[in-house]
């Protein structure tokens, strides 16, 4: 089977509904799609993106109307926040009713939902009557990818179709938030940063987005996101190297040649480089180098999701 890439939202449709595991585009990431209400589709994107049962998976839906008979509650906080934010690149953890199949939500009563802007996306979930279950379309625990060809690439031969949608607005994974004790917390740094979520708020939420055993939401895992060629970052007495690649944030230093090197945004802008790094990431694994460093953005708004995806990546190759 050589995978087809189609931009035929109709013909998505179709293989959904004969529960097929197909990818599509969101304005995050490339997902790995199925019908979240069948328990062998379900089982085959754990299957084909070798991902362990007990990481769930997120449900999209058009609406939130939508999502109202696979929930029990959502919380005026929560509303808050999806008027703000929805559709767009934030996921809720709300508690579940029995619709939801327990192999999304790993055996929890909490489920994550989401609610895309893709104008693809959107489009396919209009002309379907289900929700689907779509976590990033790669091999588990490797960088996620934005492009079709990028999905092509990791999965060819392992589904029938991929949705091609362009190149992903966001570039980074949803943000993740749930409630806990009236208050809301995030789960998953993502591509709605904590300040635009503390001005929503009207308070600073906690971060709980570490989980070695039975994570609530997904990309808990301390290692995750992480390229095949060992990542390290770069530090201030580095030197360049031959076959070593670089990633800077907006300029490539006069004594590094630029043949080796990679910028993420000519202007430092964060939202750009946030686009561009899982891109950067793939695309510098693919030139066979025997290692890559990677210069660390400013630790603040969207920069502490890059450096938490980042983080995660290093620590494959970092764990003593």
């Amino acid at each position: 089977m050589i995978t087809k890439i189609t931009r035929d939202v109709m013909e998505a449709a179709n293989a959904l509904r004969a529960n097929q595991v197909i990818a599509i585009p969101t304005e995050t990431v490339y997902g790995l799609a199925a019908n979240g209400l069948c328990i062998p589709a379900v089982s085959e994107i754990f299957r084909v993106k070798q991902r362990p049962t007990s990481n769930p998976l997120i449900l999209h839906f058009a609406h939130l109307d939508d999502a109202t008979p696979y929930i029990q509650e959502f919380n005026q906080e929560l509303k808050r926040l999806y008027d703000l934010f929805s559709p767009g690149p934030i996921t809720y953890l709300v508690p579940k009713t029995e619709k939801v199949p327990l192999q999304i939500t790993s055996g929890s009563e909490l489920v994550a939902v989401r609610f895309p802007s893709h104008p693809i996306f959107s489009a396919l979930l209009q002309a379907i009557d289900f929700p689907v279950a779509a976590p990033s379309a790669n091999k588990y625990g490797s960088v996620s990818p934005t492009r079709a060809e990028e999905v092509f690439t990791q999965l060819n031969h392992e589904i029938p179709l991929i949705l091609d949608g362009g190149a992903c607005q966001y570039g980074l994974e949803s943000t993740i938030v749930g409630m806990e004790e009236d208050r809301a917390v995030v789960y998953r740094l993502g591509s709605i940063d904590l300040d635009e979520l503390s001005t929503a708020l009207g308070y600073i939420p906690a971060v709980k987005n570490q989980a070695e055993h039975a994570p609530l939401a997904p990309g808990m895992v301390k290692y995750h996101y992480a390229t095949q060629t060992p990542l390290h970052y770069i530090t201030q007495d580095l030197k360049p190297e031959e076959n070593i690649g670089y990633i800077f944030v907006h300029s490539i230093p006069e004594d590094f040649p630029r043949a080796q090197c990679l910028v993420l945004s000519t202007t430092g802008d964060l939202k750009e480089i946030a686009r561009n790094l899982y891109h950067a990431l793939i695309t510098m694994d693919e030139r066979g180098f025997h290692s890559i460093y990677i210069e660390k953005p400013q630790s603040e708004g969207l920069g502490l999701t890059i450096l938490d995806r980042l983080q995660r990546a290093t620590a494959k190759f970092n764990n003593p």
